[in-house]
């Protein structure tokens, strides 16, 4: 294999001669063989950081600090990488020490090499660009990576959203084919009152649909950035005023609302939208998880079970056992979820392990976040398009199971009194007989009458 050789303080490191990484690059690779998941394993970090090295390019040519054929030059690979391309060069371990130092240093050998070579320069040659000088300009890891990492988050919103309403539709459609069909509603496993199939699924689409709201209020949390701050948050060797000019290009080129932090210190060391951002995906995680449980419960059995409800079968259950299905698209989502949790957990834990001006452990956040949105995202496309639209209702064992059920009596106590509904529920049990049969065997009431109480009792106020 063709190699340059490259160095920096600590001596000399052959390094690929096509790669467009350089040195610090190749050095990270040796320190952080950790996860095998690379940074271009998630495409919208990378593109994030070359759209902030685009802005802060654009305010350092306001202020005069870099030569304009250079900057061209740097501008086109920042466009390149925004485009997709380049992406495989950014290889380091999403988990690194040095607080991003490592990705950061990814992109500028990267965005500088490209640079040479719109130039005509070959890959390298750093006396003519420099990763540091010129493309790492008036910034620090400290104030670029947080920042990056803010943008790819709000890159990865629409995407997140969208899987969410994709999935709230697939359980409102079903809300509405189920609308009629009348079952028993449970609490604590146990009967409960009527309610239709249809109110249950419109329950799940509504519980769903608040978590919308929460990510949407996300959004103007994560526009609060502390580019500019360089090392520490004080802004050394950024000219005064970069902040918000650097801010105004990123907001521009992102399509995003960015501002300045007011207070560029506390924004280097607070890691508090993180724990935020964490804390909504593990809550709609949660939920998710709760639904799935719901579906394997009513999808149980088939036949020796509750059984009110077929999931679609996707492929066969056993290895032994004939026939047999699974509610394997829950049990999936279910798993996502358990994930999500863990995952937020470590981003907790690494958001309280900062120490004064700086939190070194962002990057195992990042690791732990964009793993979660991805995840999450497929888990509700897939639970959406292969599980929830195609449930059919059991609509004989739903009216079985409702009529069976003694706690129909409840529905008596206004008409009839406390006591005759206690002598009909207790005839029921030792009778094995239905609500329905006593009360017409006793001419109580009509059967029109009876269905129409039922009726009435699922109607919402």
């Amino acid at each position: 294999m063709a190699i340059r050789t490259e160095k920096d303080f600590l001596g000399s490191l052959d390094i690929p001669k096509d790669a467009y990484y350089g040195v610090h690059t190749a050095r990270a690779l040796e320190n952080f063989t950790i996860t095998g998941v690379q940074i271009n394993h998630f495409p919208r970090i990378i593109i994030a950081l070359a759209m902030v090295k685009k802005a802060t390019l654009a305010a350092n040519l306001e202020f005069g600090l870099i030569d304009e054929k250079l900057a061209a030059a740097i501008n086109q690979a920042c466009d390149e990488i925004i485009d997709g391309k380049l992406h495989e060069h950014f290889v380091v371990d999403l988990i690194q020490g040095g607080a991003g130092t490592s990705t950061n240093m990814n992109a500028n050998e990267v965005i500088a090499n490209r640079a040479l070579e719109i130039l005509g320069h070959e890959k390298g040659s750093y006396k003519n660009l420099h990763p540091n000088d010129h493309v790492n300009l008036s910034q620090s890891t400290n104030d670029v990576y947080p920042t990056a990492f803010r943008v790819g988050l709000l890159l990865s919103h629409a995407d997140l959203l969208a899987a969410l309403e994709q999935l709230i539709g697939h359980f409102k459609d079903r809300a509405e084919l189920f609308k009629s069909i009348y079952k028993i509603g449970r609490t604590q496993l146990q009967d409960a009152v009527p309610m239709t199939l249809g109110q249950e699924f419109q329950a799940f689409a509504d519980t769903l649909s608040e978590e919308k709201q929460r990510f949407r209020d996300l959004e103007g949390l994560l526009g609060e950035v502390g580019l500019g701050g360089t090392a520490i948050g004080t802004g050394v060797n950024a000219p005064k005023g970069f902040a918000a000019v650097a801010c105004k290009h990123l907001a521009e080129i992102s399509g995003f609302s960015v501002t300045p932090a007011a207070n560029p210190i506390e924004a280097t060391s607070d890691t508090g939208i993180y724990l935020t951002w964490s804390g909504v995906l593990r809550r709609t995680a949660t939920k998710l998880s709760k639904i799935c449980n719901d579906l394997r419960l009513l999808s149980c059995g088939p036949r020796a079970g509750i059984g009110e409800i077929n999931l679609p079968p996707v492929q066969a259950g056993s290895s032994i056992m004939p026939g047999k299905v699974n509610p394997v698209i829950p049990e999936m989502v279910n798993q996502v979820a358990y994930q999500v949790m863990g995952n937020d957990l470590t981003v907790m834990l690494a958001c309280e392990g900062g120490q004064l001006q700086l939190n070194a452990f962002e990057p195992v956040m990042v690791a732990n976040l964009f793993q979660s949105i991805d995840i999450m995202k497929r888990a509700m496309r897939i639970l959406g398009d292969r599980c929830v639209s195609g449930i059919t209702p059991n609509i004989e064992h739903c009216q079985k199971n409702l009529e069976k059920s003694i706690t129909l009596v409840t529905l008596l106590n206004p008409q009839l009194g406390y006591e005759i509904s206690s002598e009909i529920a207790v005839e029921a049990l030792t009778s094995r007989r239905t609500i329905r049969e006593l009360i017409l065997e006793r001419n109580l009431m009509s059967s029109e009458d009876y269905d129409a109480l039922i009726k009435e009792s699922t109607e919402l106020d």
